[in-house]
């Protein structure tokens, strides 16, 4: 009963906030004239409600209205009668930290796995796998737990990097921190590229985009894996 987009990136090189996923949106969002927009993420800097006003922007270009859950004084009603969702990018904690304050992370699970079609990008990807401790960012918040929407069956790191053999950064790489993960956790872990996302629809998850992604799996030499891959399996 699933339909989403879990995106590794809002915003590619010179284009244009989500320009490269709204050909895409009214095939998800097909017979919904408004989306709620979830933009708990951004941690300053811009308020919810011109996160909101940006996402509506991008959204019109797709004949798609967008009403923020900022804007409803009961954020679980809002989940519940949402025609679709759309969870925007920032920071993951945050966003974490925030769905469980209003008690919607829950909602939002149940709702979608029951048909309502859902799109995240960055941190609203990140909560589409099982739990956001694959997150590259910062935790300036703490959230009461890490466990997340679970729409697939495992964990995605979004705005996966590749380690740079000419760099003289001799830091940990994302190979190295997932790594890390995988020492104490055995779910798989997908590395999205910039402008790759996961289509989930017709009982299928499948890498879409024109790159590859990088599959990491516990005890396991980390792979390629090839873009129209189906991922629905994957444990």
């Amino acid at each position: 009963m699933i339909h989403a987009i879990l995106a590794s990136t809002s915003t590619l090189h010179n284009q244009d906030y989500l320009e490269y996923l709204i050909p895409h949106l009214p095939r998800l969002y097909k017979n919904v004239s408004e989306v709620l927009f979830i933009p708990y993420a951004r941690p300053g800097g811009i308020s919810h409600a011109e996160y909101t006003a940006k996402a509506a922007a991008a959204f019109s270009k797709a004949g798609i209205n967008i009403k923020g859950i900022n804007e409803f004084d009961d954020p679980e009603k809002a989940v519940r009668e949402a025609e679709g969702i759309f969870t925007g990018g920032g920071n993951t904690f945050l966003l974490v930290s925030e769905l469980y304050r209003n008690k919607v992370m829950n909602v939002i699970k149940e709702v979608v796995k029951a048909g309502t079609p859902y799109m995240g990008t960055s941190a609203g990807t990140n909560i589409g796998g099982l739990s956001m401790q694959t997150t590259n960012d910062m935790p300036i918040v703490y959230p009461p737990s890490f466990q997340t929407l679970g729409l697939v069956p495992f964990n995605i790191n979004p705005h996966y990097l590749d380690p740079n053999p000419n760099s003289e950064h001799k830091g940990e790489t994302r190979e190295t921190r997932i790594k890390e993960f995988h020492s104490l956790n055995s779910q798989p872990v997908i590395g999205l590229r910039e402008g790759s996302w996961l289509e989930i629809g017709d009982n299928k998850v499948t890498l879409k985009g024109t790159l590859k992604a990088r599959l990491f799996k516990k005890d396991q030499v980390p792979f390629e894996v090839e873009t129209g891959t189906d991922l629905t399996d994957l444990n």
